[in-house]
C-alpha cells in the first residue's frame, strides 16, 4: 500500500508541475513533540545539555533517523540555538532540519534561516557518528557560518572547523578532523585533488567522505555541476601567438568573419581568410594545409577570444590580470580560467602578461566531487525548478519548506518594450519614480557593463547609487546590508549567493517602520535571465520574512536571451508610438518561450557532458583504488623485488635493512609513474574529446567512439606502471640513500596549483545537441 501511495504521489507532483515536493506531513507531525521537550530542556545546565547531547550520540546508530532521533536532535538544536544565539528555531526551520536529516534538498526561501537549519543538521549528523561537510558557494561563507554557528555546536558536544585557501596543510588537516567541516565547494575539491598525489599516508589531509549539506545547493549541483576543478604542476611558459592576436584583432564582423545566431562560433569570411594569410606570409590554401598546421587552430582561437568574448561582460581586466566573470552569480569567478589555448588568445587580446600554462595532473567536476559523498542533502531558495535534474542526477528530492510568515511580495507583470534603448529609459523613469517616494530600490543586471552604464546615466539626473558587481565583490556583504535602507538604490549584477539579508531599514533597523510603511524593497530586474531560477532569486530578495515588498522586470524583444534563442518573434506585435512599450501577451509568451528554450540547452549540455565525464570517473575511482594500495600497502616493494631481485637485494642491502624506508622509496617510484600515465591519459582524453566531433560526420556516435577510444588506453595504465617502475630501478644509480629519486627521473612538478576550468563555450562537440534542442522546443 504505502508504495501504490508513493506512486501516486509522484504522478500528481508532476501533474501539478511539482516535481520534486517531498510529503511534509511525517515531519509537520512531529513538531508538537518537539516543543513538548522544550520545558525539560530549559531547565537543563549548559553542562547538562552537553552531556544529553553526548548521550544521543552513543544511542544513534548507522542508519537513518528514526522519529524518536529526528525530535530528539531538532529540540537539542533549538535549545542550543536559543542560548547560543539568542534565537529559537522557528517550525520552519526545524523542519528544514528533518528534511536535510533525511537526505532531501529543502527549498528555504530568503531570509527564512537556512543557515541555522543546515548547523542543526549538521549536528544531528555529527551526534550519528558521521563527519559532516558543509559545503558553501565561497571562503567567506564558510568561514562566517562556521565561526557563527560555533556556539551552537560546542553545546551540543559538536566540534567545527572550516577550510580556506590561506590555510596550511596542518590547519587543512585540523579542520577535517571536525565533527563538522565548512568549505567552499572549490576549496574542498582542491583538497581532494591534493590528495591525490600524496607519496604518503601521512600527508593526507581528508578523511574518508560521508556527509555533504550543501548551501545555495541549485548553484552547487547544477549551475556548477560540470565545472571542472583542476590540478596542475608547471611544465613551461607558454605565449599565445602575439602576431596572430594582432592580426585577428584588425579583422571586421561580417567582412572578415561571421558567428552563427547562438554566439558560440565564429569562422572566416574568403575575404578574412585572404588577410590573415597575407599578414601571416602563407598563401590561403597553405592556412588550411599542413605547412601551417598551427597556425590555423591559432587562428581560431584568438578569433573566439576577439569575437565571442566581450570585456566587463564574460570577464574583467583587473591588476594587469585577465579575470572570469561567473555568469550565474555576477562576481569575479575565483581561480577559474578557459582551457589554455583560449585563455593564452584573451590574454594576448587584452595585452596582460600570459599566465602559466600547466599539465593537467588531476582534475573532478564539481558533480563528481559531490558523488563521493554516500549521504548528500542541500538547501536553496529555488530548488523546484531544478527538481527533475536533482533526481537525474544526484537521485535527490525536493522538500518545499513553507515560509514562517507568508510572502506578500507583490510580483508585478513583466514590462516588455521594443528595444533596449526604450527599455532603458522606462528602467529610469521607473527608479526615478520610485526613489521620490523613499522607498529603497534594488537593480538587478544582466553584467558588469550593464551596471555601469545604468548607474551613469542615472548619475547624470541626480540619482546616487551604489553598484555592486565583480569589480567590488570583496565589499558585497557590507554593500547588500545597507540595501534596505530607506532611499537606498542598489545597483547590483546576479544575486545568487550573496548570503546576506536586505533588512528594512538597513542594519541598524533605524528606518524600519517607514520603510515598511512605504511598502518595503522595491526590486526591478534590467531583463529576463536565462533561467527562471535566477529571475526568483532576485525576486526573493524583497519581501523577506513577511515583509512588504514588490518586483517588477524589464524586458526587450531585442534582449539577448530573445536573440540567442527565439529570434523567431510572431508577426503582427505592435508597440506603443511613443514609449515603444509592448502591451500584447504574445511578447510575455515570446519572453518564457525563450527562456524555457534556454533552460532546455544548458540541461542538454549537462547531460551530454555528464555522459563524457562519466567513463572518466569510472577509470579515476578504479586507479584510485589501486593508487590507495600501493599508498597504504607493501605492493610496490614486492613487485619491484619480483621484477629484479638481484638489484632489489642490493637497494636493500643499501639502506641497511630498513624495511619502511625501503618500501616507501618503492613506493614513490611506482605512485611517480601511476600520477605520470594518469596525466598522460587525460591529455589523451582532451585531444579525443576536441576531434571527436570529425566522427559524427562519418555517421559514427562521437560517445561510442570516445568510449573505444578511453577504455583500452586505460586499461594499460596499471601495467604500463608497474613496467616504467621496473625500468626506473634497473637503470638507477644506487647510493648510500638508497636511490637518488631526480638522477632516476622521478621528478613530480616543482609548482603546482589549483583552478577551476570554464566550460569551453565554443566546444564543437556540444553544437548539434544544443541545435537539436532548440529546433524541439522551437516546434511546441
Amino acid at each position: 500500500m504505502a508504495a501504490l501511495i508513493s506512486r501516486v504521489g509522484k504522478r500528481l507532483r508532476r501533474i501539478i508541475q511539482r516535481p520534486g515536493s517531498v510529503e511534509l506531513t511525517r515531519y509537520e507531525a512531529l513538531l508538537p513533540a518537539v516543543e513538548k521537550l522544550e520545558p525539560e530542556l530549559e531547565k537543563l545546565s549548559d553542562e547538562e545539555l552537553t552531556e544529553r547531547a553526548g548521550k544521543l550520540r552513543e544511542t544513534l546508530t548507522d542508519t537513518a533517523f528514526g522519529d524518536n532521533h529526528l525530535i530528539e536532535v531538532c529540540a537539542l538544536g533549538r535549545e542550543a540555538a536559543r542560548r547560543a544565539l539568542g534565537e529559537r528555531a522557528f517550525d520552519v526551520q526545524v523542519l528544514g532540519t528533518m528534511g536535510l536529516l533525511s537526505k532531501h534538498v529543502v527549498q528555504m526561501e530568503t531570509g527564512e534561516g537556512k543557515t541555522l537549519a543546515g548547523a542543526l543538521a549538521a549536528a544531528g549528523y555529527a551526534l550519528r557518528g558521521k563527519r559532516a561537510h558543509v559545503v558553501t558557494v565561497n571562503d567567506y561563507l564558510a568561514r562566517r557560518d562556521a565561526e557563527w554557528m560555533g556556539p551552537v555546536y560546542a553545546l551540543l558536544g559538536v566540534s567545527v572547523g572550516w577550510v580556506e585557501p590561506s590555510h596550511s596543510q596542518a590547519e587543512r588537516k585540523e579542520a577535517y578532523a571536525k565533527d563538522v567541516t565548512y568549505g567552499a565547494v572549490a576549496e574542498i575539491g582542491f583538497d581532494v585533488l591534493r590528495d591525490r598525489l600524496v607519496t604518503n599516508v601521512d600527508d593526507l589531509v581528508q578523511p574518508a567522505p560521508e556527509v555533504a549539506i550543501v548551501d545555495e545547493a541549485d548553484s552547487v549541483l547544477v549551475d556548477e555541476a560540470r565545472v571542472p576543478l583542476v590540478m596542475a604542476g608547471s611544465i613551461d611558459h607558454t605565449d599565445a601567438d602575439e602576431e596572430v592576436a594582432k592580426v585577428v584583432r584588425r579583422l571586421r564582423l561580417n567582412l572578415h568573419y561571421e558567428t552563427d545566431s547562438e554566439g558560440r562560433n565564429a569562422w572566416l569570411t574568403d575575404a578574412g581568410a585572404s588577410v590573415v594569410a597575407k599578414s601571416l606570409g602563407l598563401e590561403v590554401d597553405d592556412l588550411y594545409g599542413d605547412t601551417a598546421s598551427d597556425r590555423l587552430p591559432a587562428v581560431n582561437v584568438a578569433l573566439h577570444a576577439h569575437a565571442l568574448l566581450t570585456r566587463d561582460v564574460d570577464y574583467l581586466v583587473r591588476d594587469g590580470k585577465v579575470q572570469l566573470i561567473n555568469a550565474a552569480r555576477g562576481r569575479v569567478a575565483e581561480l577559474q580560467r578557459w582551457p589554455d589555448g583560449l585563455q593564452a588568445a584573451v590574454e594576448a587580446k587584452e595585452q596582460v602578461t600570459a599566465t602559466d600554462r600547466g599539465e593537467i595532473l588531476d582534475s573532478i567536476t564539481v558533480q563528481a566531487l559531490l558523488a563521493r559523498y554516500p549521504e548528500v542533502a542541500g538547501m536553496t531558495g529555488t530548488a523546484v525548478a531544478v527538481a527533475e535534474q536533482l533526481r537525474e542526477f544526484y537521485e535527490l528530492e525536493v522538500a518545499v519548506i513553507p515560509p514562517n510568515t507568508p510572502n506578500v511580495r507583490e510580483d508585478l507583470e513583466d514590462r516588455v518594450f521594443a528595444s533596449p534603448s526604450q527599455k532603458l529609459r522606462a528602467i529610469e523613469e521607473e527608479i526615478r519614480t520610485v526613489h521620490e517616494t523613499g522607498r529603497p530600490i534594488l537593480v538587478g543586471t544582466q553584467d558588469v557593463a550593464e551596471s555601469e552604464e545604468l548607474a551613469e546615466k542615472l548619475a547624470k539626473v541626480d540619482l546616487e547609487c551604489v553598484v555592486l558587481n565583480a569589480r567590488n565583490d570583496a565589499e558585497e556583504a557590507s554593500i547588500i546590508a545597507e540595501a534596505g535602507k530607506k532611499g537606498a538604490v542598489t545597483v547590483s549584477t546576479q544575486m545568487a549567493g550573496r548570503g546576506t539579508d536586505i533588512r528594512l531599514g538597513g542594519t541598524d533597523g533605524a528606518t524600519r517602520e517607514e520603510v515598511v510603511e512605504l511598502g518595503g524593497l522595491h526590486v526591478i530586474g534590467t531583463a529576463r535571465y536565462p533561467s527562471s531560477r535566477l529571475d526568483g532569486q532576485l525576486r526573493g530578495r524583497s519581501g523577506r520574512q513577511g515583509d512588504p515588498g514588490s518586483a517588477i522586470f524589464f524586458a526587450s524583444l531585442n534582449d539577448e536571451l530573445v536573440l540567442s534563442n527565439a529570434p523567431d518573434v510572431p508577426e503582427g506585435i505592435t508597440d506603443d508610438e511613443e514609449t515603444g512599450e509592448i502591451t500584447d501577451n504574445a511578447a510575455l509568451r515570446q519572453l518564457n518561450h525563450a527562456q524555457r528554450v534556454a533552460e532546455g540547452v544548458d540541461l542538454e549540455i549537462h547531460r551530454n557532458t555528464w555522459r563524457y565525464t562519466r567513463l572518466i570517473e569510472r577509470q579515476r575511482r578504479d586507479l584510485l583504488t589501486h593508487r590507495d594500495k600501493v599508498l597504504r600497502e607493501a605492493y610496490a616493494a614486492e613487485k619491484l623485488e619480483k621484477a629484479h631481485p638481484e638489484k632489489f637485494g642490493e637497494l636493500k642491502e643499501k639502506l641497511g635493512d630498513d624495511q619502511e624506508k625501503l618500501e616507501q622509496l618503492c613506493r614513490e617510484v611506482l605512485l611517480f609513474h601511476v600520477d605520470q600515465l594518469w596525466s598522460d591519459h587525460l591529455a589523451y582524453l582532451t585531444d579525443v574529446r576536441e576531434s571527436i566531433h570529425l566522427r559524427a560526420l562519418a555517421r559514427e556516435t562521437p560517445l561510442d567512439e570516445f568510449h573505444r577510444a578511453a577504455i583500452p588506453e586505460f586499461h594499460k595504465i596499471i601495467a604500463e606502471a608497474d613496467s616504467r617502475a621496473a625500468k626506473t630501478l634497473e637503470e638507477a644509480e644506487l647510493t648510500d640513500d638508497g636511490i637518488d629519486l631526480g638522477d632516476a627521473g622521478v621528478r613530480r612538478a616543482n609548482t603546482t596549483w589549483t583552478y577551476l576550468v570554464h566550460d569551453n563555450p565554443f566546444d564543437s562537440d556540444f553544437e548539434q545537441t544544443i541545435k537539436k534542442v532548440r529546433s524541439m522546443i522551437k516546434r511546441k
